[in-house]
Protein backbone atom coordinates (compact mmCIF):
# COMPACT_ATOMS: atom_id res chain seq x y z
CA UNK A 1 0.00 0.00 0.00
CA UNK A 2 1.14 3.55 -1.16
CA UNK A 3 0.60 6.37 1.78
CA UNK A 4 1.52 10.09 0.55
CA UNK A 5 4.19 12.52 2.26
CA UNK A 6 7.26 11.50 4.54
CA UNK A 7 6.47 10.28 8.15
CA UNK A 8 9.34 11.92 10.22
CA UNK A 9 10.53 10.21 13.48
CA UNK A 10 9.91 13.87 15.00
CA UNK A 11 5.97 13.55 13.36
CA UNK A 12 5.88 10.37 15.02
CA UNK A 13 6.76 11.47 18.06
CA UNK A 14 4.23 14.49 18.14
CA UNK A 15 1.31 12.11 17.53
CA UNK A 16 2.33 9.52 20.07
CA UNK A 17 3.06 12.16 22.80
CA UNK A 18 0.29 14.63 22.02
CA UNK A 19 2.99 17.84 21.89
CA UNK A 20 1.44 21.20 20.64
CA UNK A 21 1.60 20.47 17.09
CA UNK A 22 1.63 24.60 16.25
CA UNK A 23 5.93 24.43 17.99
CA UNK A 24 6.03 21.64 14.74
CA UNK A 25 3.90 22.89 12.20
CA UNK A 26 5.16 24.20 8.70
CA UNK A 27 2.28 26.91 8.50
CA UNK A 28 2.37 29.17 11.68
CA UNK A 29 0.13 32.02 12.83
CA UNK A 30 1.31 35.26 13.86
CA UNK A 31 -1.31 34.97 17.40
CA UNK A 32 -2.43 32.85 19.92
CA UNK A 33 -6.50 34.13 19.72
CA UNK A 34 -8.28 36.55 17.16
CA UNK A 35 -10.20 39.61 18.31
CA UNK A 36 -12.57 39.97 16.25
CA UNK A 37 -14.10 43.58 16.32
CA UNK A 38 -17.88 43.28 15.67
CA UNK A 39 -17.83 47.45 14.79
CA UNK A 40 -15.76 46.04 11.59
CA UNK A 41 -16.43 44.13 8.40
CA UNK A 42 -13.33 41.63 8.35
CA UNK A 43 -10.36 41.24 10.40
CA UNK A 44 -7.04 39.48 8.98
CA UNK A 45 -4.78 37.00 10.42
CA UNK A 46 -0.81 36.80 9.20
CA UNK A 47 0.29 33.43 8.37
CA UNK A 48 3.87 32.17 7.06
CA UNK A 49 5.47 29.24 5.64
CA UNK A 50 8.28 28.56 7.62
CA UNK A 51 9.56 25.60 5.23
CA UNK A 52 11.86 27.08 2.94
CA UNK A 53 11.99 24.46 0.54
CA UNK A 54 8.36 23.37 0.11
CA UNK A 55 5.34 25.06 -0.99
CA UNK A 56 2.35 24.50 1.24
CA UNK A 57 -1.85 24.77 0.95
CA UNK A 58 -3.64 26.57 4.09
CA UNK A 59 -6.48 25.85 4.37
CA UNK A 60 -8.91 27.90 6.72
CA UNK A 61 -12.54 27.69 8.81
CA UNK A 62 -14.77 28.48 11.41
CA UNK A 63 -16.12 26.20 14.21
CA UNK A 64 -18.48 27.01 16.68
CA UNK A 65 -18.63 26.49 20.30
CA UNK A 66 -19.32 22.54 19.97
CA UNK A 67 -16.62 22.36 17.11
CA UNK A 68 -18.83 22.08 14.39
CA UNK A 69 -18.06 23.63 10.72
CA UNK A 70 -20.22 26.83 10.04
CA UNK A 71 -20.26 28.88 6.97
CA UNK A 72 -22.18 31.95 8.82
CA UNK A 73 -22.01 34.71 10.80
CA UNK A 74 -17.89 34.25 10.07
CA UNK A 75 -16.35 32.66 7.41
CA UNK A 76 -12.60 32.57 6.62
CA UNK A 77 -11.28 33.94 3.24
CA UNK A 78 -9.64 32.43 1.11
CA UNK A 79 -11.03 29.13 2.33
CA UNK A 80 -7.68 27.56 0.82
CA UNK A 81 -4.24 29.18 -0.44
CA UNK A 82 -1.09 28.13 -1.98
CA UNK A 83 1.71 29.80 0.14
CA UNK A 84 5.41 29.66 -1.20
CA UNK A 85 8.59 28.19 0.61
CA UNK A 86 9.34 30.43 3.45
CA UNK A 87 6.29 33.35 2.23
CA UNK A 88 3.94 35.31 4.22
CA UNK A 89 0.19 35.64 3.50
CA UNK A 90 -3.32 36.86 5.29
CA UNK A 91 -6.40 34.95 5.83
CA UNK A 92 -9.52 37.23 6.22
CA UNK A 93 -12.27 36.17 8.92
CA UNK A 94 -15.11 38.00 7.24
CA UNK A 95 -18.55 38.28 9.21
CA UNK A 96 -21.57 37.65 7.18
CA UNK A 97 -24.76 40.22 7.88
CA UNK A 98 -26.02 37.10 10.54
CA UNK A 99 -23.46 38.26 12.71
CA UNK A 100 -25.90 40.90 13.74
CA UNK A 101 -27.91 38.81 15.22
CA UNK A 102 -25.29 37.95 17.86
CA UNK A 103 -25.28 38.52 21.34
CA UNK A 104 -24.34 42.45 21.64
CA UNK A 105 -23.91 42.26 25.39
CA UNK A 106 -21.10 39.87 25.37
CA UNK A 107 -18.79 37.97 23.37
CA UNK A 108 -19.34 34.79 21.79
CA UNK A 109 -16.49 32.41 21.20
CA UNK A 110 -15.82 30.51 17.80
CA UNK A 111 -12.74 28.54 16.53
CA UNK A 112 -10.26 29.40 13.90
CA UNK A 113 -8.83 26.67 12.37
CA UNK A 114 -5.96 26.61 9.86
CA UNK A 115 -4.54 23.16 8.17
CA UNK A 116 -1.74 23.41 6.53
CA UNK A 117 -1.17 20.51 3.24
CA UNK A 118 2.26 19.28 2.50
CA UNK A 119 3.08 18.88 -1.62
CA UNK A 120 2.08 15.24 -3.06
CA UNK A 121 5.12 13.08 -2.56
CA UNK A 122 6.91 10.89 -5.00
CA UNK A 123 8.16 8.72 -2.86
CA UNK A 124 6.69 5.42 -2.47
CA UNK A 125 5.57 4.20 1.23
CA UNK A 126 5.45 7.75 2.91
CA UNK A 127 2.40 8.85 4.90
CA UNK A 128 0.93 12.00 4.65
CA UNK A 129 0.29 14.20 7.64
CA UNK A 130 -1.49 17.37 7.80
CA UNK A 131 -1.26 19.56 11.20
CA UNK A 132 -4.10 21.56 12.41
CA UNK A 133 -3.53 24.73 14.34
CA UNK A 134 -6.69 25.44 16.39
CA UNK A 135 -7.47 28.64 17.95
CA UNK A 136 -10.31 30.53 20.19
CA UNK A 137 -11.63 33.26 17.86
CA UNK A 138 -13.72 35.47 20.31
CA UNK A 139 -16.46 37.88 18.20
CA UNK A 140 -16.84 41.32 20.43
CA UNK A 141 -19.85 43.16 19.91
CA UNK A 142 -18.95 46.95 19.12
CA UNK A 143 -20.96 48.04 22.60
CA UNK A 144 -18.83 46.28 24.60
CA UNK A 145 -15.16 47.63 23.05
CA UNK A 146 -12.84 47.72 25.90
CA UNK A 147 -12.12 52.02 26.53
CA UNK A 148 -8.80 53.11 27.46
CA UNK A 149 -9.71 52.86 30.61
CA UNK A 150 -10.76 48.97 31.05
CA UNK A 151 -7.44 48.19 29.20
CA UNK A 152 -5.37 50.11 31.93
CA UNK A 153 -7.51 48.10 34.29
CA UNK A 154 -8.13 44.75 33.35
CA UNK A 155 -11.48 43.10 33.34
CA UNK A 156 -9.93 40.09 34.60
CA UNK A 157 -10.02 41.89 37.90
CA UNK A 158 -13.43 41.95 38.75
CA UNK A 159 -13.55 38.25 38.94
CA UNK A 160 -14.51 36.79 42.42
CA UNK A 161 -14.65 33.60 44.17
CA UNK A 162 -16.81 31.97 46.51
CA UNK A 163 -16.30 29.12 48.76
CA UNK A 164 -19.02 26.29 47.89
CA UNK A 165 -18.24 22.84 49.50
CA UNK A 166 -14.43 22.16 49.61
CA UNK A 167 -14.07 24.38 46.18
CA UNK A 168 -13.53 27.58 45.15
CA UNK A 169 -16.61 29.10 42.53
CA UNK A 170 -15.16 31.39 39.83
CA UNK A 171 -17.99 34.54 39.17
CA UNK A 172 -17.82 36.18 36.21
CA UNK A 173 -19.76 39.17 35.77
CA UNK A 174 -17.78 40.86 32.88
CA UNK A 175 -19.29 40.60 29.35
CA UNK A 176 -16.12 38.20 28.20
CA UNK A 177 -14.54 35.28 28.13
CA UNK A 178 -11.86 34.75 30.74
CA UNK A 179 -9.69 31.75 30.35
CA UNK A 180 -7.58 30.87 33.75
CA UNK A 181 -4.60 28.85 32.63
CA UNK A 182 -2.83 28.29 36.12
CA UNK A 183 -3.83 28.19 39.82
CA UNK A 184 -0.96 28.43 43.05
CA UNK A 185 -1.16 29.36 46.65
CA UNK A 186 1.43 31.57 45.91
CA UNK A 187 2.79 34.10 43.86
CA UNK A 188 6.27 31.81 42.90
CA UNK A 189 4.43 28.53 44.21
CA UNK A 190 3.74 25.58 41.61
CA UNK A 191 0.13 24.61 39.98
CA UNK A 192 -1.82 23.53 42.29
CA UNK A 193 -2.75 19.81 42.23
CA UNK A 194 -6.45 18.80 40.80
CA UNK A 195 -6.09 22.56 38.27
CA UNK A 196 -7.52 21.94 34.84
CA UNK A 197 -7.52 25.27 32.39
CA UNK A 198 -11.04 26.54 32.16
CA UNK A 199 -12.94 29.24 29.95
CA UNK A 200 -15.41 31.04 32.30
CA UNK A 201 -18.10 32.13 30.40
CA UNK A 202 -19.82 35.88 30.23
CA UNK A 203 -21.70 36.64 33.01
CA UNK A 204 -21.23 33.24 34.38
CA UNK A 205 -19.66 30.88 36.54
CA UNK A 206 -17.24 27.84 36.92
CA UNK A 207 -15.60 25.75 39.59
CA UNK A 208 -12.03 25.32 40.30
CA UNK A 209 -10.30 21.64 40.69
CA UNK A 210 -8.76 22.06 43.20
CA UNK A 211 -9.60 22.16 46.83
CA UNK A 212 -9.91 25.68 48.65
CA UNK A 213 -7.55 24.24 51.19
CA UNK A 214 -5.36 23.81 48.81
CA UNK A 215 -5.26 27.31 47.37
CA UNK A 216 -5.43 28.40 50.65
CA UNK A 217 -6.68 32.25 51.25
CA UNK A 218 -4.52 34.21 49.14
CA UNK A 219 -4.60 32.30 45.41
CA UNK A 220 -3.01 33.17 42.62
CA UNK A 221 -4.78 32.69 39.18
CA UNK A 222 -3.54 32.92 35.85
CA UNK A 223 -5.18 34.37 32.58
CA UNK A 224 -4.80 35.11 28.84
CA UNK A 225 -5.33 38.69 28.01
CA UNK A 226 -6.18 40.05 24.65
CA UNK A 227 -2.14 39.86 23.14
CA UNK A 228 -1.76 35.86 24.38
CA UNK A 229 -0.13 37.58 27.94
CA UNK A 230 -0.40 35.69 30.93
CA UNK A 231 -0.72 37.99 33.79
CA UNK A 232 -1.15 36.77 37.12
CA UNK A 233 -3.89 37.46 39.45
CA UNK A 234 -3.87 37.68 43.14
CA UNK A 235 -7.46 37.22 45.48
CA UNK A 236 -7.35 37.87 49.09
CA UNK A 237 -10.38 35.88 50.88
CA UNK A 238 -12.21 37.50 53.66
CA UNK A 239 -15.00 34.36 55.03
CA UNK A 240 -16.21 32.02 52.08
CA UNK A 241 -15.67 35.31 49.54
CA UNK A 242 -12.51 36.30 47.38
CA UNK A 243 -11.63 39.54 45.28
CA UNK A 244 -8.59 40.28 43.53
CA UNK A 245 -6.15 42.48 45.57
CA UNK A 246 -5.53 45.09 42.39
CA UNK A 247 -2.15 46.20 44.10
CA UNK A 248 -0.67 42.79 44.03
CA UNK A 249 -1.51 41.89 40.98
CA UNK A 250 -0.14 45.01 39.22
CA UNK A 251 3.17 43.58 41.22
CA UNK A 252 3.11 40.92 39.11
CA UNK A 253 2.70 41.95 35.45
Amino acid sequence: MTLNTPLTVQAFALLVLGLSQGAYAAVGLDRTRVIFDGGKEATSVNITNNNTQLPYLAQGWIEDETGQKITSPLIVLPPVQRLEPGKQSQVKVQALPAAKLLPQDRETVYYFNLREIPPRSDKANTLQIALQTRIKLFYRPQAITPSQQDLSNPWQEKLTLSLEGERYRVNNPTPYYVTLVDARSSKDGKTVPGFEPLMVPPKGSLTLGPTAKALGTTPYLAYVNDYGGRPLMAFICSGNACKVNAQASAANE
